[in-house]
C-alpha cells in the first residue's frame, strides 16, 4: 500500500492533531495579550522584556502539557491505526477509539508507553552513533566532515520517525509483551538500517524546505497585519513559527510517519532476526540492553536458534541467521552449544557464554 493511501485513511488523526496544535496557538495568543498588556500599562521597556520572557516561558510549559499528555498519546494511537492498515489493508471504523484501545491493551497505562518510547528512542540513537563511527574513516577527505556533518543532521531528525516505527512493531506482534516486541522492532531496524535511514534521511529535506517556506509566508501574512496595529515584528514572527509548527505536526509529519511506517513495514514481517544480534546491540546500545532486559522479564524466551536469512531481509542482514559450520565454536565436527541469553555460539562444556558471560546450561 502506497504512503499516500495510508495518510489519506488517517485523516480523523490529522484533524486531532491540527486542532491540539491550533489550541496551543490560541492559548499563547491570549497569553501574549495580557502580558503585553501589562506591559504596556507599566510603559517601561524593561518590564516589556520581562513580560517577552515571561511569554516564551509560558509558551514552553502550555506546549509541553497539552504535547506530553496529549500529543503522546495520539501519537501512539496514531501508530497503532497506520500498523493495522499497511498490514490488514483495512481502517477501524472509529480510528480514534481504536487507537486508545489498542494503546491501552498493549501498555496498560500511558506511564508504560513513556517508558517504552522513551528507551526506544534513546536506543535508535545510541545505536545510530554506533554505525556512524564507520562513516568516520573518510574524514581525512577534504571537505568530508561537513558533508558528514549535514547527514548526520538530517539522520538525527529522521531518528525521530525511526523509532515510532519500531513503537509500530509492539501493536503488530500482539502475542508478545510490548517490551518484547520493542525490543524486536529496533533490532529490526538495525537489520534494515541502510534502507529505513536513507528513506528517512531524503523525506526529512523536503520537510525542512516545506516547514521555511511555510513559516516565511506566515511571516509575511501576519507581519503586515501586526504592523497595521503597531504590534513588534518579532511577535509576529513567533506566532508564524507556532502555526507553521501547527501545520507541520498535523499534515507534515503524519505524512511523513505514514511514509517511514509503510517502509518499515513492508520489511518487518518477513525479517528474520538475527540470532546474535540481540548481543551486538546490547553491546553497542545500554539503552537497548535495558530494553532488552525487561522483554525477557516479560515472558521467558527459548534459546535462539540460527535460522536462514529470508531473501530481501535487508542490507544489514547479510550473514546473520545462517547455519554454524561444524567446528564455529572452536571444536572439531561437534555441533556449537548456543547461549540462551545472547545467542552466541560457544563450546560444548563450557561454563560461561563467551559472548555475555552468562552461565551455561
Amino acid at each position: 500500500m502506497k504512503a499516500e493511501t495510508v495518510f489519506s485513511k488517517t485523516m480523523p488523526f490529522v484533524w486531532a492533531k491540527l486542532l491540539l496544535g491550533l489550541a496551543t496557538v490560541v492559548i499563547s495568543a491570549i497569553l501574549f495579550g495580557i502580558l503585553m498588556g501589562l506591559a504596556w500599562l507599566f510603559n517601561s521597556e524593561s518590564v516589556t522584556a520581562i513580560m517577552f520572557f515571561a511569554w516564551v516561558g509560558a509558551i514552553g510549559v502550555v506546549r509541553f502539557i497539552l504535547m506530553h499528555y496529549i500529543g503522546y498519546m495520539l501519537k501512539a494511537g496514531h501508530i497503532a491505526v497506520i500498523t493495522e492498515i499497511v498490514t490488514t489493508g483495512q481502517a477501524p471504523a472509529n480510528q480514534i477509539a481504536y487507537g486508545k484501545q489498542q494503546v491501552l491493551a498493549r501498555f496498560a497505562t500511558s506511564n508504560i508507553y513513556f517508558a517504552v518510547d522513551k528507551l526506544v528512542a534513546a536506543a535508535v540513537k545510541q545505536i545510530q552513533r554506533g554505525i556512524g563511527k564507520l562513516g568516520n574513516a573518510l574524514d581525512f577527505i577534504p571537505g568530508m566532515g561537513a558533508i558528514s556533518g549535514l547527514a548526520q543532521f538530517f539522520i538525527e531528525l529522521a531518528l525521530g520517525y525511526i523509532d515510532e516505527c519500531c513503537l509500530g512493531y509492539t501493536f503488530y506482534q500482539k502475542e508478545q509483551g510490548a517490551w518484547k516486541s520493542a525490543a524486536d522492532g529496533v533490532a529490526i531496524y538495525a537489520q534494515n538500517w541502510k534502507k529505513l535511514l536513507g528513506n528517512a534521511a531524503k523525506t526529512m529535506v523536503l520537510v525542512i524546505l516545506g516547514l521555511c517556506g511555510l513559516t516565511l509566508a506566515l511571516f509575511v501574512v501576519l507581519g503586515l497585519l501586526f504592523r497595521l496595529f503597531a504590534w513588534p515584528g518579532w511577535a509576529a514572527f513567533v506566532i508564524a513559527l507556532l502555526l507553521a509548527l501547527t501545520v507541520k505536526y498535523a499534515f507534515i509529519d503524519s505524512y511523513i510517519l505514514a511514509r517511514t511506517m509503510t517502509a518499515y513495514m513492508e520489511d518487518a514481517p518477513t525479517t528474520v532476526i538475527a540470532f546474535d544480534l540481540y548481543g551486538r546491540l546490547s553491546g553497542i546500545s545500554a539503552k537497548f540492553k535495558e530494553l532488552w532486559d525487561k522483554g525477557r522479564q516479560e515472558e521467558p524466551m527459548p534459546a535462539p536458534q540460527p535460522q536462514p536469512v529470508l531473501a530481501g531481509a535487508g542490507a544489514g542482514a547479510a550473514g546473520y541467521g545462517a547455519p554454524q559450520p561444524a567446528g564455529a565454536a572452536g571444536d572439531s565436527g561437534e555441533r556449537p552449544a548456543f547461549c540462551g541469553q545472547c545467542g552466541a555460539a560457544n563450546k560444548r562444556g563450557v561454563k560461561f557464554c563467551g559472548g555475555c558471560g552468562a552461565s551455561m546450561p
